[in-house]
This record gives structure tokens, sequence and C-alpha cells, in this order.
């Protein structure tokens, strides 16, 4: 597997784009890691890699989407974006995540990713605004990669995403991007009625066949303000994922990303670790893209470097969380985030200013979190790779025990009473 990617990666990418992955986001973003880490020992905190939503607009009508898509056009202009990244760059940072909406409805996109040529991004799109004009100037760029959602086959993909069409649009733009040997992802918010369709071999080698070089399989949460609970998977399912993912980046010659488990399996948040906290379209700096809730904004007049250092809201998001639970806190424990944002007063950043109600609807569940339950890494290098760059960083070290993951029955019951949450079973 491992002779497969790398026969891959020399004959089916741009050598110069790949130069560039391999600087500016691997090397660079070790660094900008390893700066956090040292960060951390003197009690300041940085979050080596930032996730920018740049504009709340989209073309699409997703089902569970939280994002304002629909309402008032709201986004982050050049300047801010600029200053930003500027900012960022100058704590060590390499990394920056573009999302949406639909970021490339942002008329200034292209601009700031040309802007930026010291710097790698990510863009979360769904591809219907690549055209080959565009992929050949993210080609000239180098140092941006598209991830492309494509959320089931064609019936599914129109029903999960409120459009016709919508499949055949997304898989053009991803023929685009790989036209032009631009290096190019593809995700998938996998829930009930696509699992069986893109959590199968046969897709995977189907995007292999294409020449995608990456794929990221997320987890849909039923979150905003039209959650949809039946399309939320059962334990079984989410296990299943998990082990999927494992299993094809031991065996296929593709990479395939996720953001919730250590290399020892051990579920983790990466907003909780402090790798990552979130930016919206109006600058509200956020834990993470479905917490709408903030205390400061990058529109702050002060350096953003002491906006998260000094930060007591997402200091306490970060240490609250780390004492309950290593999953996903909006999913098992809703009550807390309400209880965090009445104390510190924190404000909806949606524009439906229906976040706390939101929350309080929301049904607990469990999440990657599964004590007990552990899938190991099986591919040494994403074992090294996690090993070395994205761990807990010792947050959970205080209130969770070694012995609580070598004992099953043991880290069962501590889950329980942790979590406060009934232990489900198959059906639910």
């Amino acid at each position: 597997m491992y002779l497969r990617m790398a026969k891959r990666l020399m004959l089916e990418t741009d050598k110069r784009l790949l130069w560039k992955l391999a600087y500016l986001a691997g090397w660079k973003g070790l660094r900008s890691v390893q700066k956090h880490k040292r960060r951390l020992k003197r009690g300041e905190f940085f979050p080596p890699f930032l996730y920018l939503s740049i504009i709340n607009s989209c073309n699409l009508r997703c089902q569970g989407c939280w994002v304002d898509v629909a309402a008032k056009q709201t986004k982050i202009d050049l300047a801010a974006l600029n200053r930003s990244v500027n900012e960022s760059k100058a704590m060590g940072n390499a990394f920056f995540g573009i999302l949406g909406g639909e970021p490339f409805l942002h008329k200034e996109l292209l601009q700031f990713l040309e802007g930026q040529p010291d710097v790698y991004f990510q863009v979360f799109t769904n591809g219907h605004f690549i055209t080959d004009d565009v992929a050949k100037r993210l080609r000239r760029m180098g140092n941006v990669t598209p991830l492309i959602s494509v959320e089931g086959t064609e019936i599914v993909s129109d029903q999960r995403r409120g459009r016709a069409d919508v499949f055949s649009q997304t898989m053009q733009g991803i023929q685009n991007c790989l036209n032009n040997k631009v290096l190019t992802g593809v995700c998938t918010s996998i829930c009930r009625t696509n699992i069986d369709d893109l959590l199968a071999d046969r897709w995977v080698d189907t995007l292999i066949d294409m020449g995608v070089m990456y794929c990221w399989f997320h987890v849909y949460r039923p979150m905003g303000p039209e959650p949809n609970p039946d399309l939320a998977l059962s334990p079984e399912q989410l296990r299943r994922v998990r082990q999927f993912v494992v299993d094809t980046r031991a065996t296929k010659p593709i990479v395939v990303i996720d953001a919730y488990h250590d290399g020892e399996g051990r579920a983790l948040c990466p907003a909780v670790t402090g790798f990552t906290h979130h930016v919206g379209p109006a600058g509200d700096i956020e834990p993470c893209p479905i917490i709408q809730l903030a205390t400061e904004s990058i529109h702050d007049q002060r350096p953003l470097r002491e906006t998260f250092n000094n930060s007591s809201f997402l200091r306490e998001f970060r240490e609250m969380t780390a004492q309950h639970t290593r999953g996903c806190v909006v999913l098992e424990r809703p009550d807390l985030l309400i209880e965090l944002a009445k104390k510190h007063n924190a404000r909806d950043t949606t524009q439906r200013k229906t976040a706390i109600a939101e929350l309080e609807a929301t049904i607990p569940r469990r999440s990657q979190y599964v004590p007990g339950g552990e899938i190991r890494e099986r591919n040494l290098v994403v074992r090294l790779a996690k090993w070395l760059a994205f761990n807990d960083f010792g947050m959970y070290a205080k209130h969770f025990q070694a012995d609580d993951w070598s004992d099953p029955e043991r880290a069962s019951d501590s889950a329980a009473t942790t979590l406060q949450l009934p232990v489900l079973n198959s059906r639910e």
C-alpha cells in the first residue's frame, strides 16, 4: 500500500504542488504544532490551525445545515482576512481551512488565496463554481487544495442538498480539478441515507481511479434550525465508520483524514485540545463551526494573539469539556454549553438568533467517545503523524486515567457516570 501511494503521488500529481503541500502544510504545519506545544508549557495559547468561514451564503440547502445560508449575506472582507492570516503567521501558523456557506461565492476568495503564497489552504466546497479556468488558477497558486463534498448517489445527493442535478455538477467540479492536476480531496457527511453507498470499497476505488488523493468521512450531526435526527448514525454505525477509516488507511492508496481520534483510537475533540478554533462569517471567534457562540471577534481592537490568549470563554470551554468527555460536547452535553454561554454572556453568532434554543432542544446522544471500544490505527505512518502532530496535548490527562482505557467494563461505567447519558443500544 505504501509503495502504491508513493507511485500515485509521483505519477498523478503536479510535483510543484506536491512540494508546496509537503513544505507548507507538512513541514511548516508541524513546526506550528511544536510552537503550540511550547506555548502551552509557558501557560500561553494560540491554536496552530484556524478554520475561517468566510461567507454565509450558499447555492444549496443541505439537510441539517447550521449556517444561515439564506439570510442576508455576511462575509469577512479581504482586509480582515489578510490581517487575520498575517497575525496568525506571526505566531507560526501555516495552514488554514476555508469554509462557508460556499467559499467560492466570496468574490475576493481567489485574490485572497493568491495573496498568501507562503501558507496552505484547504477549501471546503461543493465544487459547483470550480470551472476549468478556476482550476487553472488553483494550479498556478499551488498552495490550495479543494475538499469537495459528495453526499451520496445522484438521487440521495439531490435529496440531501435540496437542489436538482447536484451530483453531476459536483462531479464536474472534481473533474475540472483533476484535469488540471490540482491536489483534490472528497469529503462526505456520513448519515443513514448514504452510509451504504459511500462507506464502501467501491466508492473509494472510484475516487482512486479518478485521481482523487484524499478523502474525509465526517459524521452527520443533527444541529441547526432544522436538524434531522433520523439521519444520525447509531452507535453500531459510528463504529462501522471508524473501522472503515482505519482499514482503508491500511489497504488503499489514498489518504483518509479524520479529526476525532488519536493514533491509539482514543476519541478527542480538536477544539478542546486547542488544535483549532473557528472564525464565523461575521468575524466571531467560536470554539468550532457548530458551536455558534462567542465573546470575541477578529474585529476587536487588539492583536489576535491577545484575543485568543486572554479569552476566558474559550479557555473554560476547553477545560470544562475535557472534564466531561473526550467526544463531541454538542451532541453529548449541550447543557454544558448553555451553562457556559450564560456564565460568560456569550452572544448568539447566528442571524436567526436561536442558537441557545437549538441547544436546549438537542437530545443527547453518543458521539465518537466510546471508552473500551477504541479501534487503534493500523497504518504506522498515520500513527506516527498523529503522535507528532495530532494528540490531546495533555488536555484530558487530569480527568481520564490510563486505566480507564485498558478495562472496557470499568471504562463503560466511568463514561456513563461522567457523561450522564443512558447506555444506548444498537437500535437507538
